[in-house]
């Protein structure tokens, strides 16, 4: 199984590149946001929980949020592989990721993440709150605040990974091809280890 985390900040291009590679690769996106909406859609046990949370204006827990990884992991035992988006964001949610996919006999294959320095992010999240009408892409401080709150909390999940020997960075500045192409030259390495180790 191919399991990437697609890594980056936000408007770094992570929506734009997943759903290149999903196509060309078979793999299933994961997203926390849609699993969350789709879980409490469903009504679910895990999305009854989630739901109550959320009306209240709380975080919900790493454990909920792995919970419903799992029951998509074991949904798709046949697939090709995963994209991890938006998820683990810290480190606890990167060892329970690891151990989830352990108890399923599988791994994280690699951290690919997207590079861009602060300003052009800040630039393109207020070009995207033109035309998405996001309010949080709007206001230039949130989304500082939001920036640095990714450098801060999400990049220890970066030395995570690094650690074990999975991290990639690729430049997430320049054309969308240009990108996708050097995205692909990891994963098509990776893909060759994966069968030489088979």
């Amino acid at each position: 199984m191919l399991n990437i985390v697609l890594f980056g900040p936000p408007g770094a291009g992570k929506g734009t590149q997943s759903q290149k590679l999903l196509d060309k690769y078979n793999l299933i996106h994961l997203s926390t946001g849609d699993l969350l909406r789709s879980e409490i859609a469903a009504g679910t046990a895990l999305g009854l929980e989630a739901k109550k949370l959320m009306d209240n204006g709380l975080l919900v827990p790493d454990e909920v949020v792995i919970g419903m990884i799992e029951n998509k992991v074991k949904e798709n035992r046949q697939a090709a592989g995963f994209i991890f988006d938006g998820f683990p964001r810290t480190v606890p949610q990167a060892q329970g990721l690891d151990k989830l996919l352990q108890d399923n006999d599988t791994e994280i294959s690699a951290m690919i993440a997207l590079r861009v320095d602060d300003e052009e992010l800040t630039k393109r999240l207020l070009l995207r709150g033109q035309t998405s009408g996001r309010p949080d892409d709007q206001n230039e401080e949130l989304i500082r605040k939001r920036v640095q709150e990714y450098n801060t909390k999400t990049r220890p999940v970066a030395d995570y990974y690094a650690g074990q020997g999975k991290y990639y960075a690729v430049d997430g500045i320049g054309e969308i091809e240009d990108i996708f192409k050097a995205l692909c030259q990891h994963i098509d390495a990776l893909k060759e280890k994966q069968e030489e180790n088979k």
